[in-house]
């Protein structure tokens, strides 16, 4: 499994990531073998976010992984707080109340990475502030990030955190490329020539935050999986195609794609799978060539001007 940085934090992570929101749906043993084999495969960074099963998926992977000092040193752990019932909060007290649950649930003394979920908008940028320095000087959070968040909502929050933002975790996925196609678009009258993400791929790019896609399968809002679908054939017979050259099979090609971009974007793959988890880990060390990423991009319905 190839390893890269995470932003401008001292971490060193796998370049792909096991997303735990489904964890809670599994049994302990099959909670076990997902971990162990992850954990074989290389994967050494699992995702997770204080609402996945309303926190049933932590507890559930701390018992699996078997969590203790030793394990716990061998691992990187990341989550998220900011989501509620019917809104969004990103108070000092609820990220600092979240925190000491998902410790909880976890088996932890302390997280290596924190992330905003969703933009809160009546976020008071002094009170996430005021949490971070306290997580931060506890030992509690190592590193903070983001998630869904656009260029100008992070830099409302660096006007006040005085801590790195080294992650912004953002939907991305050969189907769902707006943050690419305002760029290859710009300046026609295509309809994807409109910016949709305040250009968040180049400010990340620029700014050294690690870009991480959830939902690599994923088409439209959680409307279904494209590998294998039959309303995608060009789609499908191309990642097959390009799959085959590289002994991927079509999952491990769409992976294939999102690593081949240079803003090398961390993927976090949500299977519970085993066998489709084996597929993704094979694309890790793959870099498919240009003309394969495009003739991908545009198999998918991606038009270039």
């Amino acid at each position: 499994m190839k390893t890269m940085k995470l932003g401008k934090s001292d971490l060193t992570v796998s370049n792909i990531s096991l997303g735990c929101m489904r964890m809670y749906k599994l049994s302990l043993k099959e909670a076990e073998d997902v971990v162990r084999n992850a954990l074989e495969l290389g994967i050494t960074f699992f995702d997770h976010a204080d609402i996945y099963g309303e926190g049933r998926s932590e507890e559930i992977f701390a018992e699996a992984v078997g969590m203790n000092p030793s394990v716990r040193e061998k691992i990187i752990i990341q989550t998220k707080t900011g989501i509620r019932k019917g809104y969004y909060d990103f108070s000092k007290e609820h990220i600092l109340q979240s925190v000491d649950r998902s410790l909880k649930r976890l088996k932890t003394d302390y997280i290596d990475v924190l992330l905003l979920h969703r933009p809160d908008a009546l976020v008071e940028p002094e009170e996430v502030a005021e949490a971070f320095a306290l997580l931060k000087e506890s030992g509690k959070v190592r590193w903070f990030g983001v998630s869904n968040h656009t260029p100008m909502q992070i830099e409302l929050l660096k006007k006040y955190v005085k801590e790195e933002l080294i992650v912004n975790q953002l939907q991305f996925s050969v189907m769902h490329t707006n943050m690419i196609d305002a760029g290859i678009q710009m300046n026609t009258l295509f309809e994807n020539s409109v910016d949709r993400t305040g250009y968040v791929l180049d400010y990340c790019r620029l700014h050294d935050i690690t870009i991480q896609a959830w939902s690599p399968f994923q088409f439209g809002f959680f409307e279904g999986v494209f590998v294998d679908n039959d309303r995608f054939p060009e789609l499908n017979a191309k990642l097959a195609e390009v799959g085959e050259k590289y002994g991927l099979t079509k999952t491990g090609a769409a992976i294939a794609w999102i690593l081949r971009h240079p803003a090398k974007i961390q993927p976090i793959v949500g299977t519970m799978n085993i066998q489709r988890l084996k597929e993704i880990a094979q694309a890790s060390e793959v870099k498919i060539t240009r003309e394969e990423w495009y003739a991908i991009y545009r198999a998918a319905g991606n038009r270039l001007p």
